[in-house]
């Protein structure tokens, strides 16, 4: 049993999320649900407690894309545990023909789930990770950042404080999974003297709720409903979390993208012919070299402590809108 160690996930009121959930209730975890809806939330809570019968499992509150939301969530957590093992940034947002949209903070919803409520999440706990003995953060990307093995592409970022062009879910979507590889990638290195390792999983598809299908538009529902029938279960992608955030195998491995395979991927070549670009598309051993970038890296870096007004050292400083950029 591991009663001792501590998990928190954050969307884990439906999908993978839940899976997650749990496997590491039924492995004896103490278990954080940190979800948005917890009216919706409680019959998944109520029915992982009656499964596994561990009383360790405890819901929270916390709406990813509100920095003040974070910012109770943690609070609380903090008056009741005294230290965190593993944070799962489970939470996306993608919703299939929505308009434009804003966050209580004034940044694009997508990004300020995907990206930008992660980084604050993270950083207000990194107290309480340094407490771990194997503290390990788990970012969930998607195989959609394979759009960028289009070395003209780069991050779209023109519309993340109002919409200056038209928007597109499905591009922000890509975008935001993009930055959060990247995020990863930087993330690792500084905290890597904490002992502290950061990874993200390259998730390849998983079957689609009901519920989740009728948050699409009809055309694209449709669509994923001919995928339900070749991607596999969301217990297949959460098994993968819990093996990352607890194989003795993964112990000290830090800024890796990691396929659903379970295998560390590698950044593809640099300036590929035509042949090996549709190669990568087909492949799930390479990541686009785009994320390796390092001015990109430290704009995705900056903007994450300029947009929140934190820092990873935890200090705090004035938000600010970095309009040179957007």
């Amino acid at each position: 049993m591991n009663k001792d160690l501590i998990v928190v996930i954050t969307g884990a009121n439906s999908g993978i999320g839940k899976k997650a959930a749990l496997t590491f209730a039924k492995e004896g975890y103490s278990v954080v649900m940190a979800c948005r809806n917890l009216e919706k939330s409680k019959e998944v809570f109520e029915e992982i407690l009656a499964e596994t019968k561990n009383e360790r499992v405890t819901l929270m509150e916390l709406d990813v894309s509100s920095f003040d939301s974070i910012k109770l969530f943690c609070s609380h957590f903090k008056k009741q545990y005294e230290k965190l093992d593993i944070l799962i940034h489970n939470a996306a947002y993608f919703n299939h023909g929505s308009p434009y949209q804003l966050s209580a903070d004034n940044i694009e919803l997508t990004y300020a789930t995907n990206v930008f409520g992660p980084y604050l999440l993270t950083v207000l706990l990194l107290d309480h990770l340094k407490r771990s003995e194997d503290a390990r953060i788990l970012h969930a990307s998607s195989n959609i950042v394979k759009h960028f093995f289009d070395e003209k592409k780069e991050l779209a970022l023109y519309n993340l404080l109002e919409e200056k062009k038209k928007h597109s879910v499905y591009e922000m979507y890509c975008n935001s999974k993009m930055a959060l590889v990247i995020l990863t990638f930087k993330m690792a290195e500084e905290l890597k003297k904490e002992n502290i390792m950061v990874n993200a999983i390259q998730i390849n598809g998983a079957k689609m709720s009901k519920e989740t299908l009728q948050k699409v538009t009809f055309g694209w529902r449709m669509i994923a409903r001919v995928q339900n029938l070749f991607f596999p279960p969301t217990s297949y992608i959460s098994d993968s979390y819990f093996h990352i955030c607890t194989s003795e195998k993964l112990h000290g491995v830090t800024g890796q993208l990691i396929n659903d395979k379970r295998e560390i991927m590698e950044p593809a070549s640099i300036n590929p012919s035509l042949k090996e670009q549709i190669k990568q598309l087909k492949r799930s051993d390479v990541y686009p070299i785009y994320a390796t970038k390092r001015e990109t890296q430290q704009l995705v870096w900056d903007l994450c402590s300029s947009l929140t007004g934190r820092t990873i050292s935890g200090e705090i400083k004035e938000e600010k809108r970095p309009s040179h950029i957007l």
